[in-house]
């Protein structure tokens, strides 16, 4: 997993496509955002509910990313108590379609959590919900065990069937960047971009 912490989501992104990155609403809600990356632990509350993400911080292993489907963005579905727990027993951070609250406390403790938003309403708990199932989160279906990786480009993820192929890409595609100087970049850029004009007309 520590070779996905070096892979940015923009390098995932090209590689992946854009049906594996979350939408724009889904952000760091402190910064400068650190980069997260691990295997998803999933899980999804109801409206107006928290209780299954409370529960979950319990649950899922050390280095795990919580990826939560919250049914809204009227009530907090985590705070400060819930993400320092959360730190301690080495979760790497929250990936959450919702709102949470305490975003001052989170901060302090630099507890990355990207999510919608903040509201200082908290949820109920009641609604009991499994563990582990798919969770559709930024737009995009997580499962349990798909790598989350997320920083303040955004996040994507990987499915867990494509981990090695994607890491391989991503890696090659990293190493040919580091090794091309921006004058060799602009010239194949602009060469690029003059076709593209002149294939549709356009001439200077």
């Amino acid at each position: 997993m520590s070779e996905f912490q070096q892979i940015p989501p923009t390098t995932l992104a090209d590689v992946l496509g854009r049906g594996q990155v979350m939408d724009a609403g889904i952000r760091p809600l402190w910064g400068p955002a650190p980069r997260i990356a691990g295997p998803a632990f999933t899980v999804r509350c109801p409206p107006g509910d928290n209780l299954m993400l409370h529960a979950a911080i319990y649950r899922a292993a050390p280095g795990s990313v919580i990826v939560m489907e919250a049914g809204d963005t009227d009530y907090a579905v985590a705070g400060g108590n819930v993400c320092a727990v959360a730190q301690r027993r080495g979760i790497a951070g929250f990936v959450i379609d919702g709102v949470i609250r305490d975003l001052g406390e989170i901060r302090a403790m630099g507890f990355p959590v990207l999510a919608r938003g903040i509201v200082p309403c908290p949820g109920g708990k009641s609604a009991v919900l499994p563990f582990g199932e798919p969770v559709r989160c930024g737009g995009v279906e997580v499962r349990s065990g798909d790598i989350v990786v997320a920083d303040e480009e955004g996040v994507a993820v990987v499915p867990a069937g494509r981990a090695g192929e994607a890491l391989a890409d991503a890696q090659r595609k990293l190493a040919k960047e580091a090794d091309e100087s921006l004058d060799a970049w602009e010239a194949a850029h602009r060469a690029r971009i003059d076709r593209i004009l002149a294939d549709h007309g356009h001439l200077d």
